[in-house]
């Protein structure tokens, strides 16, 4: 479970500054497929700090957001290793998480317009604890670790039972 320290000092951030996502989206990662369907996890590192981007879905942005840059990246990387991927046009991910794409950030919300405000409040101990239930209780789990931070995060992943892809990025290639 969320600490309830990391629970107050989300709450008071929010009556002083604009955080991401809104409090209703901060959790949308557990809700578009059932658990035991999850086939592959992209881990982040926390949400888009801009507005109306963060909704809950590492990399994703709602309809008619346009792509952040990260996700310009990602999709041009799939372009270029899977024949027939095209870009959609767009940035919601919804699609992929419904399929069974586990899409979770190490740090589930941060203040507009500054990355990383949140890390190091708590979210990383229960997202850790959410990859190491994944890691015990399912087999066969493909993790996809896109960026420094989440390859550092997925040190604990089993390698033995899951499938751990984490692409080495060109310079100047960041998500």
């Amino acid at each position: 479970p969320v600490s309830p320290q990391l629970m107050a000092f989300v709450a008071e951030e929010r009556k002083r500054h604009t955080v991401y996502p809104p409090p209703e989206q901060v959790f949308t990662w557990t809700q578009m497929c059932d658990i035991w369907d999850v086939k592959v996890v992209i881990l982040g590192q926390d949400p888009y700090h801009g507005p109306k981007q963060a909704h809950g879905l590492c990399f994703s942005v709602q309809k008619p957001v346009p792509p952040p840059p990260s996700l310009e990246n990602i999709y041009k990387e799939l372009s270029e290793d899977i024949e027939g991927f095209t870009h959609p046009g767009h940035g919601d991910l919804m699609g992929w998480a419904k399929q069974g794409v586990l899409l979770l950030n190490a740090v589930l919300t941060v203040r507009a317009h500054q990355a990383t405000s949140h890390k190091e409040r708590g979210w990383e101990q229960f997202t850790d604890a959410v990859v190491s239930w994944l890691n015990k209780n399912l087999h066969g789990l493909v993790f996809m670790l896109w960026g420094a931070y989440a390859q550092r995060k997925g040190s604990s992943i089993d390698r033995v039972h899951l499938l751990l892809l984490s692409p080495s990025l060109p310079p100047g290639f960041s998500l």
